[in-house]
């Protein structure tokens, strides 16, 4: 299936995407805020620069975007064009990320990935159960917490 949009036009289109302060990104952020938890944005210092960084619970919280990752739910849809491209785009990106989680760990960072799917669509979490599920992982002694799609890994319970 051949591109709707020009070859400009496409350009114009992906120039316009975000890589940091996206709306998924907000919307976690008034959420940590509005409960008290203060935090800092996109720290050069530590790997795969984590969005936000609680120094206090010395968490690293990604907030992932379903499409730029790959990421296996509703929202994700392969691109039906140049699909080689985007297949080995998203595996780099997962394989950064997992090499980003394994550094933050030896540096004695906990780390949160929260799916754009929690945010929006068929999965969404209500705001009280994802600051419940956030809030669960940072009281935890738990290393790397995973929240996507109704689905949270590991559980709150297996968390506390």
């Amino acid at each position: 299936m051949a591109d709707r949009l020009t070859p400009d036009q496409r350009r114009l289109n992906m120039s316009r995407v975000r890589a940091k302060d996206t709306a998924p990104e907000w919307t976690v952020r008034r959420l940590l805020f509005s409960r008290g938890f203060r935090y800092q944005l996109h720290r050069k210092d530590l790997p795969g620069k984590p969005d936000i960084v609680l120094p206090r619970f010395r968490a690293a919280v990604f907030v992932h975007g379903c499409f730029w990752h790959g990421h296996a739910c509703t929202l994700f849809r392969m691109p039906a064009t140049r699909t080689e491209f985007w297949s080995e785009k998203m595996a780099a990106n997962r394989q950064r990320d997992a090499k980003a989680i394994a550094l933050l760990d030896e540096l004695g960072w906990r780390s949160l990935w929260i799916w754009e799917c929690v945010l929006k669509g068929r999965g969404r979490l209500p705001e009280s159960e994802l600051a419940e599920q956030v809030k669960a992982f940072l009281y935890s002694d738990a290393a790397f917490a995973e929240i996507t799609e109704n689905r949270i890994f590991p559980t709150a319970e297996e968390i506390l």
